[in-house]
């Protein structure tokens, strides 16, 4: 027992040896270090509550002190145990942050947080390497072999040889596209000066452009992804389909290259994963609730022809392919009708045909295939009117038509249709339904900024003032410790994906009486007494609900309707 009586000023009390407070230096400043330099900067970035993470770690730094200083240090043993214990408590503070973050739906895949720090180191060569894409070869690229497999490797250039300037050039195209979110890149003639070829991305559906070329360059780059998909280089006028393959790291990609002849040149597009695109489940296609109900009673009734109409790249071959895979094409005889599938559907058969061999017709392909008595056939192109022709006179007790059609809306679709046949009793017999789509952007739900709409904005959408106190518009920026900083999550476009807008309408009989009699408007009508919505009444709702913008609202419902002639895809 200490006797205090008989110590002097000049007395000193150790309770703990000077050097073991140190060792809780190895572990606090690095705990310490990612708390301030990646988890605060992280939270701020994506809009986590920061200061209330803040709070918790600092109380867990000060549990982890209370731990390791009030535990009893009797020996040697208890010091190693109150260390580890200390270790424990800000380890479960690193923990929990990155557990919690990871799971929040603003933190995008590629920004979670990974409590690897070889990982982490990786990223961060990863991220040096991107700055020196214009000089390295990074990729691999594999084109099938005799299989169908894409196992066969383009092998990589000598360095420092024209051919490796090209191949690492053209691979610099592709992944800055790739970092831009682009969904197709395209490349050709600039129309102003013949020395320039501009390259575009498609970025959430809207073209965009991304930088100018020398045109020698640029058709060397062309050239190079012509080669890397097998497809006739010298021929610079016919339209030319191929795929490659492309990997790196864990990361494929599968590139769909279509070259064509153009006033000027040549123009080369490059589908990013273009098989993602057309490959949805009925529920990603943005259909509300009501209209899901009347697509599945149009999907069961499994006769008559249902027109599909949609703008061009709006998503019509997506809709084609989801309701065709509504069908069991397992107890079901299920085919389509195409010029270029754009996927392999499992059980059904694909019947392509090839516009370049001469002596045939679309429209006698079309024939064929529905006298073979399948019991749902998926269209996907109006060529000409001897093709609406052909469906109209097919067996429609026994056979579901879907006829995709390039139409702005229900009824241009409808119109296109009565125009192609000629005879108004004879197609509108057959018909038994109609679904109609656009895409519309979605807003970023990392940078969209939220405001009081204008009642007389509210007034020209319809909507009742006082019903709607908030909209959101679009951002493309963030606030890191009060400094703007461009979105990481949409790269500062403010929209982040597409979605559909839809109209689904069933034709009973009253609606094929008006179609009969060419009473257009007394069709629109009884359409607006099913009580179904509009495209531009869905996009609304979509702008309340905060999906997107009015902006976006106006750019796609305002657009020129296309139309209503037969052709197009």
């Amino acid at each position: 027992m200490l006797d205090f009586s008989t110590m002097t000023m000049g007395a000193g009390l150790f309770l703990v040896s000077f050097w073991k407070p140190l060792f809780l230096l190895v572990i606090f400043v690095p705990w310490a270090l990612v708390i301030s330099k990646v988890y605060d900067k992280h939270a701020g970035r994506f809009h986590l509550p920061r200061r209330k993470w803040n709070l918790f770690h600092l109380a867990m730094g000060v549990g982890a002190i209370a731990v390791y200083f009030l535990m009893p240090l009797a020996n040697d043993f208890a010091f190693i145990a109150s260390f580890f214990a200390a270790a424990a408590v800000l380890a479960t503070s690193l923990a929990a942050y990155a557990y919690v973050a990871n799971k929040d739906e603003r933190v995008p895949e590629k920004y979670r947080i990974k409590l690897n720090m070889a990982a982490m180191s990786a990223e961060k060569k990863a991220d040096k390497a991107k700055q020196k894409l214009q000089a390295t070869v990074t990729l691999a690229i594999k084109t099938k072999d005799e299989k169908g497999k894409y196992a066969v490797l383009l092998p990589a250039p000598q360095a420092e040889t024209p051919e490796f300037e090209v191949r690492a050039a053209a691979e610099a195209l592709l992944l800055k596209g790739v970092e831009a979110r682009a969904s197709q890149i395209d490349m050709g003639p600039s129309g102003k000066d013949p020395q320039q070829y501009s390259v575009m991305h498609v970025i959430d559906g809207v073209r965009q452009q991304s930088e100018m070329l020398a045109a020698a360059g640029a058709l060397k780059i062309m050239d190079f992804w012509k080669s890397a998909a097998k497809l006739d280089v010298s021929d610079r006028r016919k339209k030319l389909n191929g795929l490659v393959m492309t990997e790196q790291e864990t990361t494929r990609r599968l590139l769909q290259v279509t070259s064509i002849g153009v006033a000027g040149g040549m123009r080369v597009s490059i589908v990013i994963d273009p098989e993602l695109a057309v490959n949805k489940k009925a529920g990603e296609l943005g259909l509300i609730e009501a209209q899901m109900a009347e697509l599945k009673a149009l999907v069961e009734e499994e006769k008559g022809t249902v027109l599909l109409g949609s703008p061009p790249d709006s998503g019509r071959t997506t809709t084609m392919y989801t309701i065709l895979k509504m069908h069991d094409a397992y107890v079901r005889n299920v085919q389509t009708v195409e010029i270029e599938p754009q996927l392999a559907l499992e059980g059904i058969r694909a019947n392509v045909f090839e516009p370049e061999k001469e002596g045939t017709e679309y429209s006698t392909l079309v024939r064929s295939v529905l006298r073979r008595d399948p019991d749902v056939v998926g269209v996907a192109d109006l060529l000409d009117a001897n093709t609406a022709k052909e469906i109209s006179k097919a067996d429609q007790d026994r056979t579901r038509i879907y006829l995709s059609m390039r139409a702005d809306s229900a009824m241009s679709a409808i119109q296109t249709w009565v125009k192609a046949v000629g005879d108004p009793k004879q197609c509108s017999e057959p018909l038994h339904g109609v679904v109609a789509n656009k895409l519309i952007r979605r807003l970023c739900p990392n940078c969209r900024v939220a405001y009081p709409p204008p009642g007389e904005m509210l007034k020209k959408l319809g909507i009742p003032d006082g019903k709607v106190q908030q909209l959101f518009k679009k951002g493309g920026q963030v606030l890191i410790k009060n400094k703007p900083e461009i979105c990481p999550v949409c790269k500062g476009a403010g929209y982040q994906g597409q979605v559909g807008i839809f109209e689904v309408f069933t034709i009973g009989a009253e609606e094929r009486q008006y179609i009969a009699s060419g009473n257009f408007n007394g069709l629109r009508a009884q359409f607006r007494k099913k009580g179904l919505p509009t495209i531009q009444q869905v996009a609304i709702k979509y702008a309340i609900d905060g999906l997107t913008s009015v902006e976006e609202v106006m750019r796609v419902t305002s657009e020129a309707e296309v139309a209503a002639k037969p052709g197009g895809s």
